[in-house]
């Protein structure tokens, strides 16, 4: 059985990207967002604060499309493990929820009445606690050989063939 997705790739330049979510986000049946699995450590601030500001967008909470987030680069010796990535972003989008629930709306930049919150109130966040699926993959755009070896979506391919 063969289904057509479009897929819609976000510029990473901060600007282009959130004016390209703003267009696409209500049509969004899901997310794929990419991760640099080796760049991760030094990122984990910025790549947390961009998922958080999509998190806790009202259309993508309202229409909770299906989230995958895919940690590229796995070809990569030094590369962090989907596992490891998933947690230290929890604990990064937690921190985030805190610091952003007592900045007053007009600071945090979401203009009147603030963004949703995030996750459950009283508790650490984590993944579970968001209205739509999330899942983790490993992949790598290159392959486990380098330039020449074929890249390895199995884990997208599988997932995307599951929303389709």
């Amino acid at each position: 059985q063969s289904s057509n997705v479009t897929l819609i790739d976000l510029p990473g330049h901060e600007t282009l990207r959130l004016q390209f979510l703003e267009k696409f986000k209500a049509a969004a049946r899901a997310i794929v967002f990419v991760v640099d699995s080796v760049a991760f450590q030094r990122e984990v601030k910025d790549v947390a604060e961009f998922l958080y500001q999509v998190l806790v967008d009202g259309t993508v909470l309202r229409n909770a499309p299906a989230l995958l987030i895919a940690c590229n680069k796995q070809d990569v010796t030094m590369a962090k493990s989907a596992k490891l990535i998933q947690q230290q972003l929890e604990k990064e989008l937690n921190t985030l929820r805190v610091t952003r629930s007592a900045a007053p709306s007009s600071l945090d930049g979401s203009g009147t009445g603030g963004p949703a919150q995030l996750g459950k109130k009283g508790k650490d966040f984590d993944f579970s606690q968001l209205p739509m699926k999330v899942e983790f993959v490993e992949c790598s755009a290159r392959g486990s050989k380098g330039e020449e070896g074929d890249a390895d979506f199995e884990g997208l391919e599988k997932w995307l063939a599951k929303i389709a």
